[in-house]
C-alpha cells in the first residue's frame, strides 16, 4: 500500500507548447500473457472502479444469475440512464419478483449529460434506478433471490454474494485482493493491480463458449450501448475494433481485451477522461490493432478562438496518435 509511481502518459499541447501533463500507468499484455509494455507502476494496488464490473458479473452468472444478452450487459454496465437502461433494470427486478425499493445503491441523476439535463428539466429528483450502477445492483439482488440469500444486506462484504465475487476477482486477476473499500454506488470495491485487471479481462475474452466468462464478454460486446450509452467512447471503441471487450471506470480507468488475449489496462492518475481515451487507443495500437480503426480515439483537439490550436497527445513509448 504505497503511492503509485506513475509516469507521464499524455501531454496537453497548445501552440506547440506542453501546457499540461497527465500522469498514469499503462500495461499491454500479449496473447500469451507476456507483458509487452509497462509504463508507470502497473503492480501497485489500485481500485479499478467500474472497470471491474464484467468480472463481478461473471461471479453472479457462476452463482446462477439467469441473464443473457442485453440484460446481462446491463448487469456489467455503467449506464447513461437512457429509458432503455431504466426499463432494463425494471425488467431484471421484475424477473426476480422485486421492485426498485429493494435497490441499495445511492440515489443519483442519470450519468449521461443529455439524459441528466432532460431529467432535471422534467423536475425529477435523484433516484436509485437512474444511478449508473443500478443494473449491477439489480443483478446482485436477482442473484441473491436465486440462491435464497438475504436481500437487505447484499452489499455487506461478508454476504455470500460479495464473498463469491471476491473469490472470482482473485481467480481471474491471479492475485490476492489488496484492500476492500466501498465504491461510489455503495458496493464493495476490491483493490488489485493494473496487470491483474488486464489479465482478468483477457480471461473473459479467451474463455470457452458457454462459460460464465464468455457469456459476459459476448453480452457486453454484443450490446455495447446497453453496457454504457449512446455516444459513449467505450461503446464506440467496441463497435470500431472487432471483438474487443472494453470497460471504463471512474478516476481514469479503462481496460480493453482482444479475442486472442491481448489486453490493455490504463489508469490516469488525475482521473482525466481526455487522457484516458487516447492512452487506451495507443495501448491497443501497441498491441497490434490497426491504426485506422483507432483514429477516432486519438485525442481531443484543443481550440483557441474557435479554431484548432493543439491536442491531447500520448507520450512515448506509446505510439503517436493516428493523424497526429
Amino acid at each position: 500500500m504505497r503511492e503509485p509511481r506513475h509516469a507521464p502518459v499524455a501531454h496537453v499541447v497548445r501552440g506547440g507548447l506542453v501546457e499540461g501533463v497527465h500522469y498514469g500507468s499503462v500495461v499491454v499484455l500479449g496473447a500469451d500473457g507476456e507483458v509487452l509494455l509497462d509504463v508507470g507502476d502497473t503492480e501497485a494496488a489500485f481500485y479499478p472502479r467500474s472497470a471491474l464490473k464484467p468480472v463481478q458479473a461473471v461471479a453472479m452468472v457462476r452463482a446462477g444469475l439467469p441473464l443473457d444478452g442485453e440484460l446481462l450487459a446491463l448487469a456489467a454496465a455503467s449506464h447513461s440512464g437512457e429509458e432503455r437502461h431504466l426499463d432494463g433494470v425494471r425488467r431484471v427486478l421484475g424477473q426476480a419478483g422485486l421492485g426498485e425499493g429493494e435497490l441499495r445503491n445511492v440515489p443519483d441523476l442519470p450519468f449521461g449529460a443529455g439524459e441528466r439535463d432532460a431529467w432535471i428539466r422534467a423536475g425529477r429528483k435523484p433516484s436509485r434506478l437512474a444511478q449508473n450502477c443500478s443494473g449491477k445492483h439489480a443483478a446482485m439482488l436477482y442473484t441473491c433471490r436465486v440462491n435464497g440469500w438475504s436481500l437487505t444486506d447484499y452489499l455487506d462484504p461478508g454476504h455470500p454474494l460479495q464473498r463469491g465475487i471476491a473469490v472470482t476477482v482473485e481467480e481471474l486477476t491471479g492475485q490476492r485482493i489488496a484492500r476492500v473499500s466501498v465504491d461510489g454506488c455503495g458496493a464493495p470495491l476490491f483493490a488489485v493491480s493494473l496487470r491483474g485487471l488486464a489479465r482478468a479481462s483477457a480471461r473473459l475474452t479467451t474463455a470457452p463458449a458457454g462459460t460464465a466468462e464468455a457469456r459476459v464478454a459476448d453480452a457486453v460486446r454484443g450490446h455495447a450501448e446497453m453496457a454504457s450509452g449512446r455516444g459513449r467512447d467505450v461503446a464506440a471503441l467496441m463497435e470500431a475494433v472487432p471483438g474487443v471487450l472494453s470497460k471504463d471506470g471512474f478516476e481514469g480507468v479503462q481496460v480493453a481485451a482482444l479475442p486472442d488475449g491481448r489486453a490493455v489496462a490504463v489508469k490516469v492518475s488525475d482521473g482525466a477522461e481526455r487522457a484516458r481515451v487516447p492512452v487506451v487507443a495507443a495501448g491497443l495500437e501497441w498491441a497490434g490493432v490497426e491504426r485506422g480503426l483507432l483514429k477516432a480515439f486519438a485525442g481531443a483537439t484543443l481550440l483557441g478562438g474557435g479554431r484548432p490550436v493543439g491536442a491531447v497527445t500520448v507520450v512515448p513509448p506509446l505510439p503517436a496518435p493516428a493523424g497526429g
